[in-house]
């Protein structure tokens, strides 16, 4: 299980599968979604803007990832 690093949360889902380049496009990723081959937390996912907190797992094909928010430097 690879870990991601956020910045800020929430993240919405597509833009996760965009940024870890599982997709070539934000149109792609809404793509997949949209077409039940997401899973967040187990569950299918088709909601593209669908908020992703830290904590969240997220499985699209053979790629399962646990978002994680980046520290802060005190």
């Amino acid at each position: 299980m690879k870990t991601i690093e956020i910045d800020t949360e929430p993240v919405a889902l597509c833009r996760i599968l965009k940024f870890e380049n599982l997709v070539m496009s934000g149109g792609e990723a809404k793509h997949v979604i949209a077409n039940e081959m997401v899973c967040v937390n187990g569950k299918v996912e088709t909601r593209k803007q669908k908020k992703i907190y830290s904590g969240d797992i997220i499985r699209f094909g053979p790629h399962t990832m646990k978002i994680t928010l980046k520290k802060r430097d005190a």
